[in-house]
């Protein structure tokens, strides 16, 4: 199969490295992609954002699947170009892609689903912010209402700091003032054809930038899986997964599909374990990052048939995929002064050496090749990823390996797992 995977940072390496794992091999190009990827598969230098240059190079290069990464794509509407063309696509269309879009239209569909989410009022102005801030009180969560880049969202119990992030984000829409959920956060994705669903194993990712939950929200610092706490409130994983599917997963997927916009893809439920129950955070309509670089690692049944079967209404006929038993841990590395206004363009060694610690891989977020040199691009640089047979032993390669990579004024995380090692 030949399969053209649209974006460039880690969640896309991670994709990409599961299916070259596969055998037989499918064949795989990305677009545009980074240094990392460039280094396994062909890269296009195409703008994934543009529906009809995309449409146009998978009929050109009979591409049999397009799989679309970032969320960016699937707002423009580049899932229903291709769809228009006969090719097959993993994401769902524009209309349907305002899931994650819009964070209002997201609490509307659950609450004609009857999905369990925390209050939320959207403001469209500062004077209905703060009257929306002093209904709800401290903590203070506010959110913009379209697509932030993991940046959007602030949550305070300082009154005038969320005052501030409203206003910058109302330049640029609306924002949504919700109810503070307390709990342990919970990360699960689900394969979508439009009517069926499939689960992926759960995961929990670290949004704030600094150790013990400290510092500003970024687009997220690691993650790990599976979750083993799970068992002592739902019995076993398993049964965890079958409440989101017949709470949450089913009813929007269903809701979507009455509303004439099914939904076909990756259905990533932002979730909260509260006292009173599951409640959900958000919604996405891709593969989360750093989520998604210790998921696929543990992944047994090959992913692009997963793919295939959501992308062209099959997905009904298979059975649950399978994983190891296995633990994964990711650590990201970030520039420095990120979330901010990252410094860039310096230069990165030891990922030789980092790779030659047993099971680790690592997932290029934003790189590019200068000669023979790598530097940084972006933000979120790189996610070291371990596999171990114990979260201590994945730890620690995770960790052993972040000690070979060297990039001035970077910064990670010392704490991803630790709860659970």
């Amino acid at each position: 199969m030949k399969i053209l995977v649209l974006g460039s940072g880690a969640r896309e390496h991670a994709i990409i490295t599961a299916l070259l794992r596969e055998q037989p091999r499918p064949s795989v190009e990305c677009a545009p992609g980074n240094a990392g990827i460039a280094a396994e598969v062909a890269v296009v230098a195409l703008d994934p954002n543009d529906p009809v240059a995309v449409a146009d190079y998978a009929v050109l290069n009979s591409i049999e699947l397009v799989v679309i990464g970032p969320e960016a794509p699937l707002v423009a509407g580049v899932a229903d170009a291709l769809r228009t063309r006969g090719i097959a696509v993993f994401g769902p269309d524009r209309a349907a892609a305002a899931l994650e879009g819009s964070k209002t239209f997201a609490k509307r569909i659950m609450d004609e689903a009857g999905v369990p989410t925390g209050r939320a009022v959207r403001a469209g102005s500062l004077a209905e912010t703060s009257v929306a801030l002093d209904e709800f009180g401290a903590p203070y969560v506010v959110k913009a209402d379209g697509l932030a880049a993991g940046k959007g969202v602030l949550v305070t119990s300082d009154r005038a700091a969320a005052l501030a992030h409203a206003t910058f984000w109302l330049e640029h829409g609306s924002v949504l003032i919700e109810e503070f959920l307390d709990g342990q956060e919970i990360s699960l994705f689900l394969l979508s054809d439009g009517h069926s669903v499939l689960p992926l194993s759960p995961a929990q990712d670290y949004k704030r930038a600094l150790d013990h939950d400290a510092g500003p929200n970024t687009g997220g610092m690691g993650a790990y899986s599976p979750l083993p706490w799970l068992d002592a409130r739902f019995g076993s994983e398993n049964e965890f997964v079958d409440e989101i599917i017949e709470t949450v997963a089913l009813p929007t997927i269903r809701q979507l599909a009455a509303e004439g916009t099914p939904f076909v893809g990756l259905l990533y439920c932002g979730l909260i374990l509260t006292d009173a129950g599951i409640r959900v955070i958000e919604f996405n309509a891709r593969f989360g990052d750093p989520e998604t670089q210790v998921v696929l690692p543990r992944l047994l049944t090959p992913l692009s048939g997963l793919l295939l079967a959501a992308a062209t209404g099959t997905l009904g006929t298979l059975p649950r995929p399978e994983f190891s038993a296995d633990v994964a841990v990711t650590v990201v590395v970030a520039s420095e002064n990120y979330p901010e206004s990252p410094l860039v363009g310096r230069e990165i060694t030891g990922l030789d050496a980092a790779l030659r610690v047993p099971g680790v891989t690592i997932a290029h977020a934003a790189t590019a090749a200068r000669g023979d040199t790598i530097v940084s691009t972006g933000g979120r640089v790189l996610s070291v990823v371990a596999v171990g047979a114990s979260f201590i032993e994945a730890r620690a390669r995770a960790y052993e390996a972040l000690g070979q990579v060297s990039l001035e004024g970077s910064h990670y995380r010392t704490d991803i797992a630790a709860r659970v090692a």
